[in-house]
């Protein structure tokens, strides 16, 4: 009974809590993570407690408090920090030990092996790599309730089980790395397409910082090979960068983009990575393997020139290391470009049940149809990719394509 309140709440009072509270302070951003982190509160205490006899008020008020306390926590760009240093063991050295980065080594902090990796990662994107529950949960693909929850979870554990959380010194560095570079990845990600209507649609600071903290990375642990994987990955996507947006505010897309723009440094450096990497002899983990990837597009001067066969061959070693519906929805535009749009499409229908939710699966799929000639079901494709895009750029880029097809 109480399962079916909630849900009841959750489906009739979404949209009025998140508009009161867009009302009272003035941002979208705060009330919708307001909101989530109320219903996710709700989802715990409810089913124990019992609902309250006015669940709209309790949301609403609840939601309210989580806005003020983010206002509160958010007023200086150092008070998320502060509240990640609060979980430091007082017992342990204040030391800044082998990490002398002050946020990397909070990233490090907060990876602490004992937590799930999507609960360190969620936990230490929203105190350490400053994003909202709302963009943590479009880079999980999950609801923003769920992220709410798995972020509280993640906190309680912490406090029921008397984590100790410290300056990590040189023997934690191998164990948490793995859970550093997939936050670094993820905010990095965020940078390069912002996933929020009320940002900019390429977000510079976060792409730097993501590079900047991935380089000292590699000071650290020079023979990690998916260290100098991931910060080959990065420069040679954000090399990209200047041909991303066009003079229209729409996003360009990498076949469509003016290759004279991309930049020549950040490429040579990526490529070098990549080389050093092969060069190892060591088998290639999932951002070597995306770094590899990268690197044969960034070689080819025109997209015509790209060698398709190769990236099919680096996405079939991909899946074999990391399989996820996300590399097999990319494998299969590497296919369409080899054999043909009907093909790539066979592969992306089957990803339906997965990724119905995510806005490339139905941007790839339109973009298949067009070139198959199947224009009604491409522009109810292009339709629901905008929907879900929470980028302006993007949204507006999808729109010409669906208007194209008139």
């Amino acid at each position: 009974m109480t399962d079916d309140v909630i849900t009841r709440a959750h489906r009739d009072e979404w949209a009025r809590v998140v508009a009161s509270l867009s009302r009272r302070f003035g941002s979208l951003d705060i009330a919708e993570e307001a909101a989530a982190e109320a219903f996710a509160i709700a989802v715990e205490r409810w089913p124990t407690d019992g609902a309250p006899p006015n669940p709209g008020a309790w949301l609403t008020t609840t939601a309210n408090r989580k806005a003020i306390d983010r206002i509160r926590r958010e007023s200086k760009r150092d008070e998320k920090h502060r509240e990640a240093r609060l979980m430091v063991d007082d017992s342990a050295p204040h030391s800044a030990g082998v990490v002398d980065d002050d946020r990397l080594r909070l990233i490090f902090t907060c990876c602490h092996p004992a937590l799930s990796m999507d609960a360190r990662v969620a936990l230490t994107l929203r105190m350490v790599g400053g994003l909202t529950v709302p963009e943590i949960a479009r880079a999980f693909l999950v609801q923003d309730s769920a992220m709410g929850r798995r972020i509280t979870r993640a906190k309680a554990k912490i406090a029921d089980a008397g984590i100790p959380f410290r300056v990590p010194v040189t023997d934690d560095l191998p164990a948490r790395i793995s859970g550093v570079l997939a936050v670094l990845y993820l905010v990095f990600n965020e940078g390069y397409l912002a996933s929020s209507p009320d940002s900019a649609p390429l977000r510079h600071e976060l792409t730097a910082e993501a590079i900047r903290l991935t380089r000292l990375i590699r000071t650290l642990l020079p023979a990690d090979g998916e260290t100098t994987g991931l910060l080959a990955l990065m420069l040679l996507t954000e090399a990209r960068a200047p041909a991303r947006i066009s003079s229209e505010g729409e996003l360009v897309t990498l076949d469509e983009q003016d290759r004279r723009l991309w930049d020549p440094v950040l490429i040579a450096e990526g490529h070098r990575l990549v080389r050093l990497r092969l060069a190892s002899g060591v088998a290639p983990g999932r951002y070597q393997l995306l770094a590899a990837i990268n690197a044969v597009h960034t070689s080819a001067g025109d997209v015509r020139a790209t060698e398709w066969s190769q990236i099919v061959a680096l996405y079939d070693h991909l899946a074999a290391v990391d399989p996820s519906p996300v590399v097999e929805l990319n494998r299969a535009i590497a296919v369409a470009e080899l054999d043909g749009a009907s093909v790539g499409l066979a592969i992306v229908d089957r990803l339906e049940s997965s990724l119905r939710g995510y806005h490339a699966f139905h941007a790839t799929r339109a973009d298949l149809l067009r070139r198959s000639g199947r224009v009604e079901e491409a522009r109810a494709a292009y339709d629901a990719a905008m929907r879900l895009s929470g980028n302006s750029a993007q949204r507006a880029a999808l729109a010409r394509r669906r208007d194209r097809l008139d």
